[in-house]
């Protein structure tokens, strides 16, 4: 398998269409180990496809600092920010714009976080909107991860999902509630909210 053959275009879809080339998580972490696939190549894996990442506007990098540095200021200790890094899970490992992580940076020298040490995650969507509300949707919460926002730059406002349900193609987050550019957002972490995000703040 050549790192050309793996990495066809394909933006637009939710779905499998535009997703390659079939892995495992071990094999994919292989064809990293052995330089097959880049360690910067602009992928991620999604339900054991090999997905190109959305190409990313200005709003959409500037949106993704801002949460960070928003959801830093009121982390309780114990916690820290990882931004556009992979998080390992059953069948995939998405590096979302930010996550939520138990622990300190240097835990993690050896792997990336699962599923379990993961408080809650965020993806700042412009045109990645429709695979963020769907495909990555379903994975964070088939993988039990309690809290995921969406910054939805399209609409401009935040859309939180909690309490996930369900197996395989059938999972979900049972809650869902939108908060508008003038609205505080509480950030819940390990069922407890920790602090208060006004969506303007992050809102580019």
């Amino acid at each position: 398998m050549t790192h050309d053959k793996c990495l066809l275009p394909g933006l637009n879809a939710a779905i499998p269409t535009d997703f390659v080339c079939r892995l495992s998580v071990e094999h994919y972490h292989e064809m990293a180990r052995v330089g097959i696939l880049a360690e910067d190549a602009p992928v991620e894996l999604l339900d054991g496809w090999v997905a190109p990442k959305m190409i990313k506007k200005p709003a959409h990098s500037i949106a993704t600092e801002l949460v960070r540095k928003a959801i830093e200021g009121i982390l309780p200790a114990g916690w820290f920010v990882r931004s556009q890094e992979p998080i390992t899970l059953s069948a995939s490992e998405p590096e979302p714009d930010a996550a939520v992580v138990r622990g300190q940076v240097r835990d993690y020298r050896e792997r990336h976080p699962y599923s379990q040490d993961v408080g809650m995650v965020l993806e700042v969507a412009d045109v990645s909107l429709r695979r963020d509300q769907t495909t990555k949707k379903r994975i964070y919460a088939e993988a039990g991860i309690a809290v995921y926002w969406i910054v939805n730059l399209v609409d401009r406002r935040v859309e939180v999902y909690s309490d996930p349900y369900g197996s395989a193609e059938s999972c979900d987050y049972g809650a869902r509630r939108d908060f508008g550019s003038t609205e505080a957002i509480p950030l819940v972490v390990q069922g407890r909210q920790v602090g208060e995000i006004s969506a303007a703040t992050i809102l580019p």
